[in-house]
C-alpha cells in the first residue's frame, strides 16, 4: 500500500498491487485493475518510486521467513537434530 494525494489535497492509500499503469498527463492518472482511475498530485516518478519501495519490503521480508522456513535443522554433536 503506498500514500498518494487527490488533486483536491485528501490524502488516500492505494494498493500498489492493483495499479495496471499510470499515464502522463497533465496531471497524473493512477488507473488500477478495476477499471477506476485516479488523478494525484505526485508526480508519475513518485508513485513508481513508492510502488517500488513496498514491493522491496515484502519481498524482503518475505524472503527471510521463506529461508528460515526452509533452512535445515543444525546437527548437534553425536548426530541429534533436536
Amino acid at each position: 500500500m503506498i500514500a498518494v494525494t487527490r488533486l483536491d489535497g485528501t490524502p488516500i492509500i492505494v494498493n500498489c498491487e492493483q495499479i495496471a499503469w499510470i499515464e502522463f498527463q497533465p496531471d497524473t492518472v493512477v488507473c488500477l485493475m478495476n477499471g477506476e482511475k485516479l488523478l494525484v498530485r505526485e508526480r508519475p516518478e513518485v508513485v513508481v518510486e513508492r510502488a517500488q519501495e513496498y514491493k522491496r519490503v515484502v519481498l524482503g521480508v518475505t524472503r527471510r521467513r521463506t529461508l528460515r522456513l526452509v533452512e535445515w535443522p543444525r546437527r548437534r554433536e553425536g548426530g541429534d537434530t533436536r
